[in-house]
């Protein structure tokens, strides 16, 4: 099993897309929801995390970058085998430029 761990950048991305259905949409409920969502998908990763490939992108890639899909957002994740942990370092909505804001994220 591997721990799963948000960075700092990553817990940021999820109070963001909260706080945008529930205070820009007025859809608490639906906000609820997709944190769940979110927070579950990123849970799976604890059990075979390297079952999901590298994404394809340069240089990405060369960091060994994976992503995960759950509804219309990428997470981005890092897998430290030494330490068996999961690092998510990104949740980008899928109609995002994801290079433009994996630069960001990862500067």
């Amino acid at each position: 099993m591997y721990k799963v761990r948000l960075t700092n950048q990553a817990k940021e991305h999820l109070m963001l897309i909260r706080n945008y259905y529930k205070d820009e949409l007025k859809e608490p409920d639906v906000a609820y929801r997709l944190i769940n969502l979110l927070k579950s998908k990123m849970m799976s990763l604890s059990k075979m995390p390297y079952r999901v490939k590298c994404v394809d992108e340069e240089p990405w890639r060369r960091y060994g970058l994976s992503k995960i899909i759950a509804k219309n957002y990428n997470i981005y994740f890092l897998i430290d085998d030494d330490k068996k942990i999961v690092n998510i370092v990104a949740i980008i909505y899928s109609r995002m430029n994801q290079d433009n804001q994996l630069k960001i994220t990862m500067d």
